[in-house]
């Protein structure tokens, strides 16, 4: 049995989906961009998600410098937020309810490897900023999400806190934050067995086996 005084999530694959949405809008971005054309689609998005900007402007345009690489990841960004805000993205089964028991019993935050606008997008896009607490992100403060989850945890006094997420890097940050890690294996990503302390195929599951820690 573990305690738990809070409960820390990652954003895409965890508590919304915006991988086809993403495709769609980027595709329309690289339209004027002739050094970085190429066919996206969910799949491509889904692969990358998770990863620092840099790693992912790597993996899906190899070709581009780095610098190019920031440039070109601002200008996506600008567009997807804009799309984001207005079309929201997908948010898994029961989300809104599930958030709204959850922020009755424990404080809420979300740590994400984003842009500084993508948090806030989420936020406004489906109005639930009211059932958390805090929210960090390696585009606000350049760190690791590891280090974010600490430097929330700190922030808001947290002394037990979970982490929520569904990549092997998830599972990883909350291993360096001395976290425990709850697996969202609905999302994009894998994680080894032995990473995990609870394995969720529904987000609808998390307070009752919140309640069983």
């Amino acid at each position: 049995m573990i305690k738990c005084d809070s409960v820390l999530f990652d954003l895409d694959g965890t508590l919304w989906d915006t991988t086809a949405a993403l495709a769609e809008v980027w595709q329309t971005v690289l339209l004027d961009e002739p050094d970085a054309r190429r066919t996206l689609t969910r799949e491509d998005m889904a692969g990358v998600m998770g990863m620092t900007s840099t790693e992912l402007m790597r993996t899906l345009f190899p070709s581009l410098s780095a610098e190019r690489g920031r440039e070109l990841f601002d200008k996506l960004c600008i567009a997807e937020d804009d799309y984001l805000r207005e079309h929201g993205g997908i948010l898994y089964a029961g989300l809104e309810d599930t958030l709204k028991a959850l922020s009755q019993r424990f404080p809420l935050a979300i740590i994400s490897n984003c842009g500084p606008e993508y948090i806030p997008t989420f936020f406004e896009a489906h109005g639930l900023q009211k059932y958390f607490s805090d929210w960090e992100c390696i585009g606000r403060t350049g760190l690791s999400k590891g280090e974010n989850i600490r430097l929330v945890a700190e922030r808001n006094r947290l002394s037990h806190p979970v982490y929520v997420g569904d990549t092997q890097k998830d599972a990883d940050s909350a291993k360096a934050a001395g976290v425990p890690f709850l697996f969202a294996s609905y999302g994009f990503g894998d994680v080894r067995e032995e990473d995990y302390l609870v394995h969720l195929q529904d987000f609808r599951q998390l307070p009752s086996v919140l309640a069983g820690l």
